[in-house]
């Protein structure tokens, strides 16, 4: 039985589709096919198996070389691509290895010295094992960009595009990501055979699920105490999104003071207390985990009721990331904007294809209406009363 005969029987047991997804039915032939791809779909539309049951086509375990390599913008995406993989090679010669940042480096080198049939790493620790003459580019025929938007930013672009030139001649490349940029159309200009273009809009998403795009008008300095009331409604799951580090350190150490469960993601926090605080939030011992958008590069949590933007995002692109991580796999789920009046203007051409509705906190919820509509007691929590 191929992996594509697999993947149709065991899809709706294992992954809980009922079939396969859009972008998946799309990308797989292609790329069993040689194709060079560039694919835009939401965030949660199944790329990841887009990819990886193809290359498990594509690779032969039986011989001692890494023919593949999965590049990801962060440590918690190529562990989470690994995992996948594992489940799917289950009982097959063919092997995978991570290799990532804050990690040992000599445990991942005795590790390619076994030759994994697939490689999947973040961009740092690549390079530098490329450099270092353990990992062999020249064995590699086959790269895949996850989040090719984050992958192609400023800060890894080079180390990228190093990685792409150094592989086999013969290499087949895909790009996939929630967004196409410049940069994406670059690497296709540049590295890429004739690429074909894929796209899978959110409306062609199958889903029984809703997602409500919503707004809460508020003062900015009352933020902070509408977060600690919304930490506190029943039933909520939230993954919250700042524009910057500063404005998070100044939220945490209010709401740290206040006793909320909330908790703040940075993205220089060791790798101990990063998984400490993802733990705590996925049993719910926390409620509200905030973030930047480096910070949150990779996270994949189930059960997301609710993205809240304390502050609206910069961009179209970072507006639809960020809400793309609730209202999975037919979930319903809300985007919510803690909207100051001088954010109005930015806010309205971000998501004016939303149709978003307005709310009020009122009586410890939140409820359909404006402040006329509900009364005038809806406003923000009362800040919590010194001893």
């Amino acid at each position: 039985m191929s992996f594509l005969e697999k993947f149709d029987h065991t899809i709706q047991e294992k992954w809980k589709f009922e079939e396969p997804m859009p972008i998946q039915d799309q990308m797989i032939p292609e790329m069993l096919a040689g194709r060079d791809i560039v694919a835009e779909s939401p965030t949660g539309s199944g790329k990841t198996l887009a990819y990886v049951l193809p290359l498990l086509e594509l690779t032969d375990g039986t011989k001692k070389q890494t023919q593949a390599l999965i590049v990801a913008p962060s440590q918690e995406l190529a562990m989470q691509i690994v995992n996948v993989i594992r489940e799917w090679i289950a009982g097959t010669p063919i092997s995978v290895t991570q290799l990532i940042g804050g990690a040992n480096m000599q445990r991942q080198i005795e590790k390619l010295k076994k030759k994994p049939t697939i490689a999947v790493g973040t961009p740092g620790r690549l390079v530098e094992l490329v450099k270092n003459k353990k990992l062999k580019m020249s064995e590699v025929r086959h790269i895949i960009l996850d989040e090719g938007d984050q992958l192609l930013s400023r800060e890894s672009r080079v180390m990228v595009k190093g990685l792409i030139e150094a592989a086999n001649e013969a290499r087949q490349v895909a790009v996939v990501s929630a967004t196409i940029t410049e940069d994406i159309e670059d690497v296709a200009s540049r590295f890429m055979t004739d690429p074909l273009r894929l796209k899978v809009t959110a409306s062609e998403m199958p889903s029984t699920g809703e997602v409500v795009h919503s707004f809460v008008k508020t003062e900015a300095r009352d933020k902070t105490d509408l977060l600690r009331g919304l930490s506190h409604v029943e039933g909520l799951r939230a993954l919250a999104f700042m524009n910057n580090v500063d404005q998070l350190r100044m939220k945490e150490m209010k709401l740290q003071y206040e006793g909320a469960p909330i908790a703040v993601l940075y993205s220089d926090m060791t790798k101990f207390e990063r998984q400490d605080t993802l733990d705590k939030f996925r049993k719910g011992d926390i409620r509200i985990l905030i973030a930047t958008d480096l910070a949150a590069r990779g996270l994949d949590i189930e059960g997301l009721t609710h993205v809240i933007h304390v502050t609206v995002p910069h961009t179209a692109e970072q507006y639809v990331h960020r809400s793309g991580r609730t209202g999975r796999a037919g979930a319903d789920g809300e985007v919510l904007t803690l909207l100051s009046y001088p954010e109005e203007r930015d806010y309205r051409k971000l998501a004016k294809g939303y149709k978003p509705v307005q709310k009020v906190w009122y009586g410890g919820k939140l409820v359909e209406g404006n402040s006329k509509t509900v009364g005038s007691q809806a406003k923000t929590p009362p800040k919590k009363k010194k001893n």
